[in-house]
């Protein structure tokens, strides 16, 4: 038997885009986290020790959902991550902390363990004018908390056509402070049950970052990044799905004179509406570097990172005044790792956006995210 739509849902409204604004935050709320571009550095994700400069699961159910009304909104989210790894990528890293000038073959015994915690704060502005036919918002988000990490084992390290060295002990590395800075830009269309947009951001490299510490909240390079994305939405069963699929361009880092390939990262997710204010799904990411880091400080070779992640999320809408508020709650758990820490993550999302105008049905209860 089919299930009955929620009243809101079956309402005959045309732009089911501006209903459900406020969902996709939860999800990375499209263009406006597109910014949300992240870096661990000496703990995480992929590239140069490890770190990349996308952070896989920014974009979910929703994501090409244009806002509900112009205007100042806020989107914020606590993120946990606690992830390790071991061989390549705790060597690679004890590699680039201990600012190595000669081309080594490694082999460690050893395990790099990491924990994050971070506060995003984003404030974001939607134009009333349209440009191109869509919504623009411009962004600009960083990271406030602290991270920590430890690695511990046996180094081997053979200098092509030298000696062999053997190091052993334990690093430990702890940082408090701020993030790169990460603008971003986004213009996004609705055209019934379809949804598309278009966005750019990069990375601005301003926050705590020293290469030779292993705990880092900035990753020490700037870095471009763009994409596209596509959301199905149907309000008259309240079920969707959306992808945003991009590519990041980073810069050589001008302290360890490394630069990181290619990255490709694929975020998803899928969500049925249960009522107005209660949608659930899953979510997921890939990432994948298509091409190998070079510099004259690449000292490890190609180091080409992969991940998948999978998960849940769950997400409430409420209003705040005349505003929209939405909490959203999702988590990873990530599998098939390449070069790179694994583990799992979890996010916290909290946004207040305005609301949409209700001209027709004023009482019609409206999400902007």
């Amino acid at each position: 038997m089919k299930p009955t739509a929620p009243a809101f849902l079956r309402s005959g409204i045309k732009q089911p885009a501006t209903l459900f604004r406020a969902a996709r935050s939860g999800f990375v709320r499209g263009a406006l986290t597109l910014a949300v571009v992240f870096s661990f550095a000496g703990i995480s994700l992929a590239d140069e020790g490890g770190v990349s400069f996308w952070l896989p699961g920014l974009y979910g159910s929703l994501a090409a959902v244009p806002q509900a009304a112009p205007g100042w909104s806020l989107y914020t989210f606590e993120y946990y991550t606690n992830v390790s790894a071991s061989g390549g990528v705790a060597a690679a890293r004890q590699v680039e902390i201990g600012g190595s000038t000669t081309n080594v073959n490694l082999s460690l015994s050893a395990k790099l363990q990491a924990q994050v915690d971070l506060e995003w704060v984003q404030p974001n502005y939607t134009f009333a004018a349209p440009v191109f036919g869509g919504q623009l918002t411009l962004s600009l988000g960083e990271f406030v908390g602290w991270q920590s990490a430890n690695l511990a084992g046996t180094l081997t390290g053979t200098v092509l056509g030298g000696p062999t060295g053997v190091r052993s002990g334990s690093i430990t590395s702890s940082v408090t402070g701020f993030s790169d800075m990460y603008p971003s830009a986004a213009l996004k269309w609705n055209d019934g049950v379809n949804n598309y947009m278009i966005y750019g951001t990069g990375d601005i490299p301003v926050g705590a970052y020293d290469s030779t510490r292993l705990a880092n909240l900035g990753i020490g390079h700037g870095a471009v990044d763009g994409g596209a994305g596509y959301t199905y939405f149907n309000p008259g069963t309240g079920r969707e799905f959306s992808a945003v699929a991009g590519l990041t361009y980073n810069l050589e880092n001008p302290s360890t004179n490394y630069q990181n390939g290619v990255d490709f990262h694929l975020d998803w997710g899928a969500s049925q509406f249960l009522s107005k204010q209660v949608f659930v799904g899953p979510v997921g990411y890939f990432y994948d570097q298509l091409s190998c880091d070079s510099g004259s400080g690449d000292r490890v070779g190609c180091f080409e990172s992969r991940v998948v992640g999978l998960g849940p999320q769950i997400g409430y809408l409420f209003p705040i005044g005349n505003m929209q508020g939405y909490l959203n709650l999702k988590a990873y758990g990530e599998f098939d790792a390449a070069a790179r820490p694994s583990g799992w993550n979890a996010w916290l999302t909290f946004s207040i956006s305005p609301n949409a105008p209700t001209p027709a049905t004023p009482s019609q209860p409206i999400i902007t995210k």
